[in-house]
C-alpha cells in the first residue's frame, strides 16, 4: 500500500535469543549508541562542564559578540551531557556541578569593567539576568540523574533477587531415591523351593 506511514521508514529488527521474538529497534536508538558513553567521576563531570562552557564562552564571545542567548542554548546540551557521562555512584554531584560551570562559562561574556570590582559585579548581574538558563540547565541534569538513579536502583534490585533465587536452589538438598522393596531386587533362581513329600 503506498503512501502508508513506514513506507520510506528504515526499520532495523533485532532477533532475540530465547523464543525467536523480533523487536524493532528505532534508528534514533541506534545512533544514540554510537556516541560515546564515558563514565566520569564527579570531579571529571566538574571539570568537563567547567572547561567546556569555558571555552564555548570563548568561542561566543569572538564569533557572536558575547551573545546570552547562544551561550544558554549551548549550556543546556552541556547539562545533559554532565548528567548522563557521570558515573552511577557520583550521580548527586551532576546537579551542584553544573551551575558552577555556568558561572565559570559566563565570566568571559560578563562584559565588565576594569578592576576586580567591576568584574565581580558584572559576573553577577549576568548570573541574575540569565538565571533563567540557569534553571533550565540544573533542571535537566537533575532529572536526568534522577531517572539515571532509579532505573540503577531497579537493575541492582533485580540483580539481587536473582542472586537470591539462584543461591536458594542450589542450597535445596536434592531428591532422594526411593528405597527398593525387600526381596524384590532378588534373582528368581535363587528362590527357596518347596520339598517334595516322601
Amino acid at each position: 500500500m503506498q503512501g502508508s506511514f513506514g513506507e520510506n521508514a528504515t526499520v532495523y529488527r533485532a532477533v532475540g535469543a530465547a523464543g525467536g521474538r523480533v523487536r524493532a529497534v528505532p534508528p534514533l536508538l541506534l545512533a544514540l549508541r554510537r556516541f560515546p558513553n564515558p563514565r566520569l567521576t564527579g570531579i571529571g563531570a566538574g571539570l568537563f562542564a567547567a572547561l567546556t562552557m569555558f571555552v564555548l564562552a570563548c568561542l561566543d564571545r569572538l564569533l557572536f559578540d558575547s551573545s546570552e542567548i547562544v551561550y544558554g542554548l549551548l549550556f543546556l546540551p552541556v547539562s545533559a551531557l554532565t548528567a548522563l557521562w557521570v558515573r552511577p555512584a557520583d550521580l548527586v554531584t551532576a546537579p551542584i556541578s553544573v551551575p558552577i560551570a555556568f558561572a565559570v562559562g559566563v565570566f568571559p561574556i560578563s562584559g565588565g569593567s576594569d578592576g576586580f570590582g567591576g568584574q565581580t559585579m558584572a559576573l553577577v548581574t549576568a548570573l541574575a539576568v540569565h538565571a533563567g538558563w540557569l534553571y533550565g540547565g540544573t533542571l535537566i541534569a537533575g532529572l536526568i540523574a534522577s531517572v539515571r538513579k532509579v532505573r540503577h536502583m531497579r537493575a541492582r534490585r533485580r540483580y539481587l533477587l536473582a542472586q537470591g533465587r539462584t543461591g536458594a536452589e542450589k542450597g535445596r538438598p536434592a531428591p532422594r531415591a526411593p528405597k527398593k522393596a525387600a526381596g524384590a531386587g532378588a534373582p528368581a533362581g535363587r528362590a527357596e523351593r518347596p520339598r517334595a513329600s516322601r
